[in-house]
């Protein structure tokens, strides 16, 4: 059976994808993020229309959400919320992000610039609770995401293991889009894993209307930690297997 890839349509998909300035950024460090995510098992057919050619679907495919509190920044305190379809580049596991709602416009400018996000503006919320924590993203005080997680325990930081994240942006100098791998480092003060819900969704929002069909729920996790945003060290092109289309931008 020949291997499976993404099939996203880049053509409608790049008319509206950041400009990453360069690939030279230096790593930056945020303190005490709070992270909450869930996993959650989807259609495998139609997910993937959402991932680009580069990336092979995951088999069973899944998607990532992700909730993300940064409490101080060069920028100011900000929180992120994103969704990203698992898959591979290479032999690799990766998420192919689709959309990462923003709470601070200082904030997105320079995480659209440096690290090629796919920002957009919308109100984003971490809140704990005694026996859930809950993300929560909104726009224009719509609700278009917000996940749980419930059954809380305590894990060690070791075990919990975040895939990099793939960036589909505009190469600046010649303005042909481009994926970037943005791999964050973890340095983690607490951790614990769970039951996902996805309580709300709503995939237009994600740009991904008719190709994101939650299905069975895997896990989740809550962690706070030190992160880390990487000095970028690979871009792929979209349109071509990662084997033959990745280039190493950083040793």
């Amino acid at each position: 059976m020949p291997p499976r890839f993404g099939c996203l349509d880049l053509n409608n998909w790049a008319k509206s994808i950041p400009t990453i300035e360069g690939y030279g950024t230096e790593p930056l460090t945020l303190k005490g993020a709070r992270i909450v995510e869930a996993h959650m098992e989807i259609e495998d057919d139609p997910a993937d229309a959402l991932l680009p050619k580069t990336m092979h679907p995951a088999v069973p495919a899944y998607a990532i959400f992700n909730v993300t509190s940064y409490p101080e920044s060069p920028f100011g305190p900000f929180a992120i919320a994103e969704i990203r379809i698992a898959g591979r580049t290479g032999v690799r596991p990766r998420g192919h992000v689709l959309r990462s709602y923003v709470n601070n416009e200082a904030a997105a400018k320079e995480l659209a610039a440096r690290w090629g996000y796919p920002v957009a503006a919308g109100e984003v919320s971490v809140v704990l609770r005694h026996d859930r924590v809950i993300g929560r993203a909104s726009v224009g005080g719509k609700t278009v995401l917000e996940i749980e997680e419930i059954d809380r325990d305590s894990i060690s930081g070791g075990d919990i293991q975040y895939i990099a994240s793939m960036h589909l942006s505009r190469n600046k100098g010649d303005g042909k889009p481009v994926l970037v791998q943005v791999d964050p480092e973890y340095v983690f003060a607490r951790a614990e894993r769970g039951r996902p819900r996805v309580v709300t969704l709503d995939a237009a929002a994600f740009r991904a209307d008719g190709h994101l069909r939650v299905t069975w729920p895997i896990a989740a996790t809550y962690a706070v930690a030190d992160v880390t945003l990487p000095r970028l060290r690979y871009v792929c092109n979209p349109e071509l297997p990662a084997l033959q289309g990745t280039t190493k931008v950083a040793a």
